[in-house]
């Protein structure tokens, strides 16, 4: 199979006697073309749901197919088709635990993906394709009701992701972060935007007042020193029954904007989801997960489920049903 992280990022390169002026002004109408494309499927969901009434959030799902930030697989780019497929599967309903019905679009709507692949087959570098899935989540956001639920995709989407959230509501947010690792490093092997420094790029700009990282078990002292740089609130699996009764009793975002939760699939001990780039046994069950969720007391304004590597899903799409059921009760802790 090709390396989809090289293959857009170079190929310009060869064409040397291409003017640079010509390929900038082709690469921009890519990039409109991308953007319009969000732009008006959102517009269209925007209206739909405002026509319908009655709801003072709805769930928008984006799918952002990026993965060769990845320090060592890049299946997660090819998570977004495979979570929708699961959630909408013949094998169970479209009710969430909590009673929302999915099939209503004032619960639930979908503005399809950000078309990574092509915006680097242009040669669009990674400082232009953040800020371009910045963008994309905005003219989400611009369409109220709608709030964003981005389908990963490696762990670097958050940083553009939360950004924008950040931005658009005009001011930090509380952030509650599920992982096996902090993704804290500075520059992880020397790449800014490794999906192992998401979140020092989030909290750096200062986008996130407070942090809550909890199901880590892969940390080094690179992690847990970033983590006291920024100040942020590390819960470890080696102390989660002391821990539990704390994590699944949450309340957060009290004079903030609103509150962001980011969940790498990972966060579960790999029994549950053993579709993962990076297996880490001794995780969260899927039911630690639910309860820490359903728990919650917040405005929930955004959120992402990243990490799904379908290429090891190899236990007939058990992770992608896992992704998928994220997916759905998130969707309900964010419509209202």
């Amino acid at each position: 199979m090709m390396n989809i992280g090289r293959r857009g990022v170079h190929y310009l390169h060869t064409l040397n006697s291409v003017p640079k002026d010509l390929i900038e002004k082709g690469q921009g109408r890519v990039i409109e073309a991308s953007l319009t494309l969000i732009r008006e499927r959102a517009k269209l969901k925007g209206e739909l749901v405002r026509a319908l009434g009655g709801a003072k959030a709805s769930t928008s799902l984006l799918g952002v197919p990026l993965g060769h930030n990845s320090s060592f697989l890049q299946g997660p780019a090819f998570a977004p088709p495979r979570i929708r497929e699961a959630m909408w599967c013949g094998s169970t309903n479209s009710t969430t635990e909590e009673g929302k019905e999915l099939d209503d679009p004032r619960v639930l709507t979908d503005v399809g993906d950000v078309p990574v692949q092509e915006l680097r087959d242009c040669g669009i570098d990674d400082d232009r394709l953040m800020n371009i899935i910045s963008e994309s989540v905005k003219l989400v956001m611009e369409e109220d009701p709608l709030r964003p639920l981005v389908l990963g995709g490696d762990h670097s989407i958050s940083y553009p992701v939360v950004r924008a959230v950040s931005e658009k509501l005009g001011g930090p947010i509380d952030v509650l972060h599920l992982d096996a690792h902090p993704d804290i490093y500075d520059r992880f092997e020397g790449n800014k935007y490794s999906h192992a420094s998401s979140f020092a790029r989030i909290m750096e700009g200062g986008y996130a007042r407070r942090l809550l990282q909890v199901g880590l078990r892969s940390i080094n002292s690179e992690g847990r020193e970033q983590g006291k740089r920024f100040g942020v609130e590390q819960y470890e699996m080696r102390t989660f029954s002391k821990d539990r009764h704390f994590l699944e009793n949450l309340k957060l975002g009290e004079g903030v904007k609103g509150v962001y939760i980011s969940i790498d699939v990972d966060c579960l001990d790999p029994a549950f989801a053993p579709g993962v780039s990076h297996i880490e046994p001794g995780g969260l069950s899927f039911r630690d997960v639910l309860n820490i969720l359903h728990n919650l007391q917040a405005d929930v304004v955004g959120a992402d489920v990243v990490e799904f590597n379908p290429q090891r899903d190899t236990v007939d799409g058990m992770t992608a049903m896992v992704a998928a059921k994220l997916v759905r009760e998130l969707t309900a802790k964010i419509s209202k």
